[in-house]
């Protein structure tokens, strides 16, 4: 029997012509246009392929881009709006991680012939909860509903837009060229009964004068019975997190006058590149990624990242020369090092995978030799949000007259680091659980003598206004420069993202028309 969706809440999905053309953006900003108009709205995503991560206040894991929206609603992230997320750890293999839990290391096939045919439950009862709950779910599609290889069982898209009986907005990127093929090939692909789904049409990116592509839109009205809601202009600046790292690309080898240098290593399976937005947007940082040795020169802090596959990412790291200019810069004696949850273990001198916990093959490896530390990866997963503050001993590493730096964040990793023997620890922070019954204390992280090298499991760390500042300044002091007192609040600037977003996305799009596709009372201002 066909399973039938709570129908208690309204529900309207944003599909793509293709991957990366604005789904995510775009149910974003009307994730906060809900939200100011009143409406309790949820975000849903049923698959998510990502390794930019969030973690829930329950220490579960989904894809950030939910969570981000999560926000954008005023809401707390739960994993019903992302019941299944896929971790890639090769180009063939990813970790499946289902309601934020992972289930298995499974190939592109297994997947595919053994998973999919059993996920419809878990999707389906995701979004029923949701729709118990919210007055509209925002539903995230992914890639394009006009794949045919992978539709007879898709998740994601029409299918999903079937059980939930949910009207489509189709978006389409204009700045990639051929958008209107794109629409009308979509919709081409489409079985009678999807295509009339799609109730309306959303250009993105739109760069120019909209008198010159108005009689493309009124051709594609007419050709297709669809009305067109709106075109969205090209937004620079957004500060709104991504999700892709191909984001990276138009980042890579950047260099401005800016008196502070700081590279993050590109390696294949970066994740949490997030954790350095808030760094890029300070007034003194010229923050870039780079890939290769010859990229790096010498900058004021080389910052080794997240990533899905620690000993795969530290053999491409040897590969393009990195550890050899990394070793050169660091003979400098102001340039700084750090290393985020996987770039902290790399740190280390020894990593240890004997049951192929950390990327579905099993391996050791040498690290970069940077702290005296080796890892072990084990088969717990760890999630967790956390409170705490910078040990106090670090006079070395921050310039701050405050006595105390909060520090709070999220960890998600599997390996256990641990000391060498003979070594004498110096943790970075002192951590608090911010979710369990029963409070747990423990120190964290790692700090060299000098304070030149740091080391920390910690996702958005540089998020704490007051660390970011303090340890900014440190390192301008070192290289000369006079310390800087201002800086901004990262939680208001992404309040303000969110806003801005949806100031921009409620003057071009046909709000009224939306709600009434959603089937809801209007309650935009500009009804």
């Amino acid at each position: 029997m066909e399973q039938r969706i709570d129908s208690r809440g309204a529900v309207l999905m944003l599909q793509g012509t293709a991957s990366d053309v604005g789904k995510s953006i775009v149910t974003t900003a009307l994730c906060r246009i809900f939200k100011q108009d009143g409406v309790r709205a949820a975000p849903f995503k049923s698959q998510n392929m990502a390794l930019n991560s969030y973690v829930t206040e329950d220490g579960l894991e989904i894809g950030r881009a939910q969570g981000v929206q999560a926000e954008a609603c005023g809401i707390q992230a739960t994993t019903d709006m992302n019941p299944i997320l896929i971790k890639p750890t090769g180009d063939m293999h990813a970790q499946v991680v289902v309601h934020g839990r992972p289930l298995a290391h499974m190939s592109a096939a297994a997947y595919r012939s053994d998973f999919l045919p059993e996920a419809k439950r878990t999707v389906v009862n995701a979004l029923d909860r949701l729709r118990s709950s919210y007055e509209i779910v925002l539903m995230e599609g992914a890639g394009s509903p006009a794949e045919i290889n992978l539709k007879d069982r898709d998740i994601v898209n029409m299918n999903l837009a079937g059980w939930a009986d949910a009207p489509v907005l189709l978006i389409a990127d204009i700045d990639r060229g051929g958008v209107f093929a794109f629409l009308v090939g979509t919709l081409e692909l489409l079985t009678s009964g999807e295509r009339a789904r799609v109730k309306g049409f959303i250009i993105n990116k739109f760069r120019g004068d909209l008198a010159l592509l108005q009689p493309g839109l009124d051709w594609l009205e007419e050709r297709t019975g669809i009305p067109v809601l709106g075109v969205l202009p090209h937004i620079p600046d957004l500060n709104i997190e991504d999700e892709d790292s191909v984001v990276l690309d138009s980042s890579s080898g950047r260099s401005s006058a800016r008196s502070l240098d700081i590279a993050v290593i590109r390696y294949p399976r970066i994740s949490n590149f997030t954790d350095f937005d808030t760094l890029a947007a300070e007034e003194d940082v010229t923050l870039r990624y780079v890939s290769r040795g010859a990229e790096l020169g010498i900058p004021d802090v080389i910052i080794l990242p997240g990533t899905k596959n620690t000993l795969g990412d530290l053999i491409y790291l040897r590969e393009q020369g990195l550890d050899q200019a990394i070793h050169a810069a660091m003979r400098q004696p102001n340039t700084r090092l750090v290393g985020i949850c996987g770039g902290y273990q790399m740190l280390g001198r020894e990593l240890t995978d004997p049951d192929a916990y950390d990327s579905g093959r099993a391996g050791e490896g040498a690290g970069l030799d940077w702290l005296p530390m080796k890892t072990v990866f084990l088969p717990e997963k760890k999630t967790i949000r956390v409170t705490g503050t910078l040990l106090e001993a670090h006079s070395k590493l921050i310039h701050s007259e405050s006595p105390v730096i909060p520090i709070q964040g999220y960890e998600i990793h599997t390996g256990e680091s641990t000391w060498m023997e003979g070594s004498v620890p110096k943790p970075l922070f002192e951590l608090t659980s911010s979710h369990r019954a029963v409070e747990e204390k423990w120190l964290e992280g790692a700090v060299s003598e000098d304070g030149r090298i740091m080391g920390t499991y910690l996702h958005g760390v540089f998020d704490n206004d007051l660390w970011r500042r303090a340890w900014l300044n440190k390192v301008r002091l070192d290289k000369g420069l006079a310390p800087i007192h201002d800086t901004f609040s990262a939680a208001d600037r992404k309040e303000q993202a969110f806003d801005r977003l949806a100031s921009i996305t409620r003057e071009h799009l046909d709000m009224n028309r939306i709600y009434e596709i959603a089937g809801l009372t209007s309650r935009s201002p500009d009804r």
